[in-house]
């Protein structure tokens, strides 16, 4: 069965920790990066009885280093394409695009909010930890993709709507600092563990109103096939990690097809001042003090990636 594990800081000493009922076991191997613990992790199959604290008295940090590659899907729920109004079934290319890691971030915590930006949105997402990289094209023939995936984690990809769409610039509008809030929990794979991801259910509630709720199994490009095409294309390093896409529910709204075709009358200035108007009418973008909660886990709990806590605070000058 998958097992988690936590970074944490106490005393300002960073350590990983296995984790059961609140309580960490350090494993006392000190700060390493995602990719030397997994590889800890691999090596020592037992760990002998170490520190036991409460996760109460230490600081959960995010499971995932910096420097990492962050690779993400876009608009990979069935139901977050029909509310963007299109047609799932009609999909026919993969949409990728990256995060800078300087957005990475704890998920007991803060999300920061910039001074500049007005629509600040949500999506919880499943991410997977590479335990093997690559650089060439797998063969599905020859190779078994599942070996690639190490772990599991939780992840809150935030972004900056107002930044991202009006300027075309989705690198910048979903980068800023705190906007990758990941974990608390790294769930480490035991064979047969990958394939229970169908069953992972997400959930994202803002101040107690659920906002996001749907299952992996609803994933439109899944991510063995993802992996098969990022080879394609792309060179990944064991802790690099790929979020794999965000359910429906999310604070932004495509407009209709209407308004879209009157659009295309107007500048593009024009056109991006009014889509920023309507949205800023919509109640749910983040503002000061709202606290996004989230999970995913089995409904069995067989895999559980543990619950995130976030408070929206605006950047001080």
């Amino acid at each position: 069965m998958a097992k988690n594990y936590v970074r944490f800081s106490k005393k300002n000493r960073i350590q990983w920790g296995s984790i059961s009922n609140e309580k960490i076991q350090s494993l006392e191997c000190g700060d390493l990066s995602t990719a030397e613990f997994l590889e800890f992790v691999k090596k020592k199959k037992k760990f002998s009885p170490k520190k036991t604290v409460s996760i109460s008295e230490v600081e959960i940090l995010s499971p995932i280093t910096a420097p990492c590659q962050i690779l993400c899907q876009g608009a990979n729920y069935r139901q977050h394409l029909i509310e963007s109004g299109l047609d799932p079934d009609d999909k026919n290319y993969n949409l990728f695009f990256t995060k800078s890691d300087a957005s990475l971030s704890s998920p007991i915590g803060e999300i920061v909010r910039p001074s500049h930006v007005k629509l600040l949105d949500y999506e919880i997402e499943l991410g997977i930890v590479f335990g093997k990289g690559f650089d060439s094209s797998l063969d599905p023939r020859s190779e078994n993709l599942e070996d690639y995936v190490a772990a599991f984690f939780m992840a809150n990809d935030v972004s900056a709507r107002d930044v991202q769409l009006p300027q075309l610039q989705w690198y910048k509008g979903k980068s800023y600092r705190t906007f990758f809030p990941a974990g608390p929990y790294l769930s480490v794979l035991d064979p047969g563990d990958f394939a229970l991801y169908e069953t992972l259910e997400l959930s994202l509630s803002v101040n107690g109103e659920v906002r996001q709720k749907d299952k992996a199994s609803n994933l439109v490009f899944k991510p063995l096939e993802t992996i098969l095409e990022l080879s394609k294309f792309s060179n990944i390093l064991p802790g690099d990690v790929l979020l794999t896409g965000t359910p429906s529910g999310c604070a932004l709204r495509a407009p209709g097809k209407l308004v879209q075709a009157l659009g295309g009358f107007l500048s593009e200035k024009k056109k991006w001042e009014l889509f920023v108007k309507a949205q800023k009418k919509r109640r749910q973008y983040l503002k000061e003090a709202d606290v996004v909660r989230s999970t995913i886990r089995t409904a069995d709990g067989r895999i559980d990636l543990g619950e995130q806590n976030l408070r929206v605070v605006s950047e001080e000058h």
